[in-house]
């Protein structure tokens, strides 16, 4: 396969229910600069871990169909709960695009852990769903997973309150009996959660190490971006675009506090539940 300079890769499209998706995007350009990007945070409707599946399923068809109408030719669901009720969807309804999704990372957990005991942080849907019921299935044999869907952190973590009494809060609330039981190692099962992880490791110690699954997703975009004849290797960073389905004006503000950038963001609403536009 050929790699292309940035001026005329493909655009790869990303999405999330929110800005937690935003982890995901910083690992792909730390690993891909030269890529175009295109992404997507449907604020009108976060968090999706609250939602039924069937709900997100919707939302997530389509947003993959506006990133496609944009010129995506692959897709990133950097969105647990939509990787979990939708993923599987999509590739049978969009056959020819490339799909990269998220899994809790619970293998180099299980890897890893010293005492067998492993932390999982994740929304409520993704421990309802059938993949991470497999990925327990085939993975963790042997290894004690305490698991906790963080009520209300994404809610905090949407507002950029990353290490307030709230969020500390919620936090303490989730890994004292978790670090009492004798946790070693802590998976972010939630795109939104890598944004404490300084707090976390605040919080659990020097010793409970925490697994942000983001490389490990932007290291599988580049084996299918490769594939697929769509990689962009140059020297030049490439343009990413941002969409949100909330306050353009708030969520320029979350991109300074997040990624350290200021980029224009527009509006794409809602203009029934299967159909998104851009805002004039």
């Amino acid at each position: 396969m050929t790699p292309m300079s940035s001026s005329n890769a493909p655009l790869i499209g990303v999405f999330d229910s929110g800005i937690g998706g935003l982890s995901v995007l910083r690992a792909i350009r730390d690993q891909l600069p030269a890529q175009p990007v295109i992404y997507f945070g449907d604020q009108a409707h976060v968090p999706y871990g609250a939602r039924s599946l069937d709900e997100v399923r919707g939302f997530s068809r389509a947003v993959v169909r506006f990133l496609l109408g944009r010129g995506a030719k692959l897709i990133v669901v950097a969105c647990n709960t939509a990787s979990v009720a939708a993923l599987h969807k999509l590739r049978e309804e969009f056959p020819s695009i490339p799909f990269v999704g998220m899994e809790p990372a619970v293998k180099p957990a299980a890897e890893q852990t010293r005492s067998g005991i492993v932390g999982v942080l994740a929304t409520y849907a993704t421990f309802q769903g059938e993949m991470y019921a497999s990925v327990v299935e085939r993975f963790a044999k042997g290894v004690t997973l305490l698991q906790d869907p963080c009520f209300g952190l994404v809610g905090e973590i949407e507002k950029g309150n990353l290490n307030g009494p709230e969020t500390r809060a919620i936090l303490e609330r989730v890994l004292g009996p978790m670090l009492a039981k004798g946790i070693d190692t802590v998976v972010m099962g939630c795109t939104h959660y890598p944004f404490v992880i300084p707090l976390i490791q605040q919080i659990a110690g020097p010793d409970v190490r925490v697994i942000d699954p983001a490389p490990a997703i932007a290291r599988q975009t580049r084996r299918l971006l490769d594939a697929h004849d769509l990689l962009a290797l140059d020297d030049r960073p490439a343009e990413v675009q941002f969409y949100t389905s909330g306050s353009p004006e708030d969520f320029s503000k979350l991109l300074v506090q997040l990624l350290g950038e200021t980029h224009p963001v527009a509006q794409a609403v809602w203009q029934d539940p299967d159909r998104l536009i851009t805002k004039p």
